[in-house]
């Protein structure tokens, strides 16, 4: 009956993988809410269209890379058109798809705004913890994705930064 249930040291894992999976978003969209009034769903948007060689991708990659559904990537994209930082155009390739467009403005942003929140990460993250709990962490986490995601389609591409 016990294996039902999680053990002592488990449920203390799962209990701070909760909170630190509500607090560390609340801090980045704080840090980013200041710096440039947009939120961290919006600025990872900017971040993976700053990425591309082009600063553009088409809706349905970008909205995988930025963990959004494609209803609220188009929120989100719409919030940021009227910001002028993202215009959208159709795909020159075959004509049907949809690109995101990181304009020169947009770029400007990324560029004031990365550093914050590369200070606010490594605080809210990295700052807690020693090299060896930094490595050991992104063991784990590595271990989860690749359960969770064996054929690495749901993944944002190594060496993405997203910070």
């Amino acid at each position: 009956m016990t294996d039902r249930w999680l053990d002592e040291e488990q449920q203390r894992t799962w209990r701070a993988w909760l909170t630190v999976s509500e607090l560390v978003p609340r801090a980045l969209d704080a840090q980013l809410q200041r710096d440039a009034g947009i939120s961290h769903a919006a600025y990872v948007v900017l971040a993976m269209l700053s990425e591309s060689p082009t600063r553009s991708r088409r809706m349905s990659d970008l909205a995988r890379r930025a963990n959004q559904s494609q209803s609220r990537l188009s929120h989100t994209v719409a919030r940021l058109e009227e910001r002028g930082w993202v215009r959208r155009e159709r795909a020159a390739d075959d004509g049907r798809g949809n690109l995101a467009v990181l304009t020169d403005t947009g770029w400007d942003v990324v560029v004031a705004v990365a550093p914050g929140h590369v200070d606010a990460v490594r605080e809210a993250v990295f700052g807690p913890l020693t090299a060896e709990q930094t490595r050991v962490l992104g063991e784990a986490l590595e271990a989860i994705a690749a359960k969770l995601d064996p054929d690495r389609s749901l993944r944002v591409q190594d060496g993405a930064d997203l910070a």
